[in-house]
């Protein structure tokens, strides 16, 4: 293992350019890993890092070691004291590995099967939660318009858990088109005369999840395109539920009715 000391090494410049700048990972097409458990995940899945940065404390963690000494095998590791790497990691707390991957290429989403859409999500923490909760539900297809926040993000890493290597993410969509070719369902939640129950409706169909920003919503040209309307109940009084949370109890009421047949 190499070992680096300097600020200015050209390494420790990339990560730190890499965690700060969403114009630096376009640049480059690199992201930065945070952790052994995103590390992991990567190389369970294939994804070989470009490099990898430790700290002298970290190496002290028996699970940094154990996927350090993995990673070793197929990409240089350089070990830098505690202080340095904390300057350069993307979290305030850094978790004392980090390492640069690249981004994979863009490509088109299929035109029929599972898949999530999300409209404009700003929030990089939101979407890693709703791409870990599409995941998990089985959802391979994660479809991204202009405004939402950049998939590759460490934040939306760190929220997604290491749910980018098990899913397709396609971003920059032009989602009307797109879902003027789709072939399934156009499942949407919303409120108004017309939404159907999600508890009583049937979700067993494959079809695509339509989400909106946080704030707003679902724009009106892509609500358009829904094919099955539905309302999740809220007997408490509150007016409506974060997009991340709404969506994990639609995807999994699907998962529970397919289940169930």
């Amino acid at each position: 293992m190499k070992q680096i000391s300097s600020r200015e090494n050209p390494l420790i410049k990339r990560i730190r350019a890499l965690s700060n700048s969403t114009r630096d990972r376009k640049k480059f097409g690199q992201t930065v890993l945070d952790g052994d458990h995103l590390l992991s995940a990567a190389l369970a899945a294939g994804r070989v890092p470009e490099a990898v940065v430790v700290s002298d404390q970290g190496l002290l963690r028996p699970a940094i070691a154990a996927v350090v000494e993995r990673a070793e095998t197929d990409c240089p590791v350089s070990v830098v004291p505690a202080a340095l790497l904390d300057q350069i990691s993307p979290v305030a707390s850094t978790a004392g590995v980090l390492a640069i991957v690249p981004m994979p290429e863009a490509s088109l989403p299929p035109d029929s099967g599972d898949a999530i859409l999300l409209d404009q999500v700003q929030d990089a923490g939101n979407l890693g939660t709703l791409m870990r909760s599409a995941t998990a539900a089985g959802i391979r297809h994660v479809l991204l318009t202009p405004g939402c926040a950049q998939a590759w993000s460490p934040k939306t890493l760190r929220a997604a858990m290491g749910a980018h290597f098990v899913c397709e993410i396609h971003e920059g969509l032009d989602a009307d088109a797109w879902l003027s070719a789709y072939e399934g369902e156009v499942f949407a939640t919303c409120l108004g005369a017309g939404a159907a129950d999600l508890f009583n409706a049937d979700l067993t169909p494959q079809g695509v999840w339509l989400f909106g920003a946080e704030g707003a919503g679902l724009s009106p040209v892509l609500l358009a395109r829904a094919t099955r309307r539905l309302t999740i109940p809220m007997p408490g009084g509150i007016e409506s539920l974060n997009v991340a949370a709404a969506a994990a109890v639609c995807l999994f009421e699907q998962v529970r009715q397919r289940l169930s047949c």
